[in-house]
């Protein structure tokens, strides 16, 4: 039997897994660690936490193992996507904190570029948005805030990346400056046609191509890591973003599968295969996976707060103390108390696209308590949820699968997963291993390494655990779905 390393860095903690060979789970570790808001809107991660959580839960993963390292046969690497780290090509030292997914700092820069008439450039070649979320901006701020970073970037000092990149880089004692398609199609400055980094864009933002990584396929040869690491030198051979790893590992590999992921935002993923789907609905045209340098595509809808609702619930009103609460607290709320969370923190995403929006409550009443506010948070999900359907069926017709296979931290909840399959009018299947990312990561590599079986053969082993099917008529989902678009448009009108 021989084993896989998957390191999964995400928004809030590093993990790390090892799988065997036929992705049962062996071990795993994992770290949380600090976020910082330096302003109003901003959100960092030091890199260097980064990068030592994703070695030491390696490091613990495989200890708990307790398997020879030899037995090692690769490393697969998934990661929050969109965050931005530029760094020292010489000494490896960041020149600034990482620049998270959900910072905003960029909005009016992306505005000013929209208004010289970028936005079109962007959305034909990239399949994005012209907006903050995405890499592009936040490289551009860093070289921005002082001039001798420009300089030192165009003189080839800087290297750009996402975090894997980074961890590679790191991994690999600074040898390899890689990345996949997958990641490279989130910056904002790839040409998801043409397979290759946009040297118009980056032109415009003035961003120095040579600060950018070289782009392989998911299931490539990205580097081996340094001995000292790990006690030999392993290959890395599996690169995807979360969301991608997510598609890779739910087995999501036919035109119209659709998966869904519950964790800090939701990001809802549709396989549209060769066809690059350009969205009329604000949705996102992006790479799912890509094998021998032919990408497969797919539609994307991008909600910025699903489980960061229940860690708000949490950490800021103070009205649960743990996560696992909430199903029973919503339970045990009014059922005739139809309050609306509109959770846009950050802004809100797919299909509206406002940066500026904030979050709002609405239907309060006097018996309105903590069991209650939980039943409006979880429900928020299963609404957003439901705005990135209509799109996908908007823009794709009746190609979408009956069928969501859901994954992440919130997907363990019963109550929000049946209230998606209500309010959506779908089937909900949850896998039995929710650690779908970390699994498509390890896929990744173990394919590469020629230890783990072709697609077909692992989509058929997919297996789900537990399924949701409506228990509410539809026409009462749709009354419930139009008060939460008439919340959402009173949320817009309040800027």
């Amino acid at each position: 039997m021989q084993y896989i390393l998957a390191i999964d860095q995400g928004t809030t903690s590093t993990r790390a897994m090892i799988f065997d060979e036929d992705l049962g789970l062996v071990a795993q570790a994992q770290v949380e660690f600090p976020q910082h808001y330096p302003a109003s809107g901003w959100v960092e991660h030091d890199p260097l936490d980064l990068w030592q959580t994703a070695l030491a839960t390696s490091q613990a993963a495989l200890a708990k193992a307790g398997i020879d390292v030899e037995k090692i046969a690769a490393i697969g690497i998934t990661n929050q996507r969109e965050t931005t780290i530029v760094w020292d090509k010489a000494t490896g030292a960041p020149v600034y904190n990482a620049i998270v997914w959900q910072d905003r700092r960029t909005d009016q820069m992306c505005k000013d570029l929209s208004q010289a008439g970028l936005a079109p450039l962007i959305s034909k070649t990239t399949g994005l948005r012209l907006d903050p979320y995405f890499s592009a901006t936040k490289v551009a701020w860093i070289l921005d805030r002082d001039p001798s970073l420009r300089a030192k970037a165009e003189a080839g000092g800087l290297l750009f990346g996402t975090v894997d990149s980074w961890l590679i880089w790191n991994l690999t004692g600074g040898a390899r400056h890689v990345t996949d398609a997958t990641n490279a199609a989130r910056t904002m400055l790839y040409d998801i046609h043409q397979g290759q980094w946009a040297p118009e864009i980056c032109k415009n933002l003035r961003i120095p191509m040579a600060i950018l990584p070289t782009v392989l396929d998911c299931a490539d040869a990205f580097g081996t890591c340094l001995p000292h690491f790990f006690g030999r030198s392993i290959p890395i051979l599996g690169v995807a973003g979360d969301q991608q790893a997510a598609t890779i590992g739910q087995a999501c590999f036919e035109v119209g599968m659709l998966k869904s992921t519950y964790g800090t935002g939701c990001f809802a993923l549709l396989n549209t295969g060769d066809v690059a789907v350009a969205s009329d609905h604000q949705l996102l045209t992006t790479i799912a996976y890509q094998f021998d340098g032919v990408p497969t595509y797919a539609l994307e809808g991008s909600i910025f707060i699903a489980g960061a609702v229940v860690q708000w619930l949490r950490d800021g009103l103070r009205v649960i103390e743990t996560v696992a609460q909430t199903d029973q607290m919503a339970g045990q709320a009014d059922a005739g108390h139809d309050a609306i969370i509109v959770p846009a923190f950050t802004g809100l995403g797919a299909p509206y696209w406002r940066a500026e929006c904030r979050g709002a409550i609405f239907g309060l009443e006097r018996n309105s308590g903590p069991n209650e506010l939980v039943k409006a948070a979880l429900e928020s999900v299963a609404f957003q949820t439901r705005d990135l359907l209509e799109a996908m069926h908007a823009d794709w017709g009746s190609g979408v699968q009956t069928v969501i296979r859901v994954d992440g931290g919130m997907a363990a909840s019963d109550y929000a997963m049946q209230f998606i399959s209500d309010i959506c009018t779908a089937e909900v299947a949850r896998p039995k291993n929710l650690e779908t990312t970390a699994m498509g990561a390890a896929w990744l590599a173990g394919f590469e390494a020629g230890i783990c079986p072709d697609r077909a053969t692992f989509a058929k082993k997919w297996r789900a655990k537990a399924h949701f099917t409506p228990n509410l008529a539809k026409n009462l989902a749709d009354q419930r779905y139009e008060k939460w678009q008439k919340a959402v448009q009173a949320t817009l009108g309040a800027i």
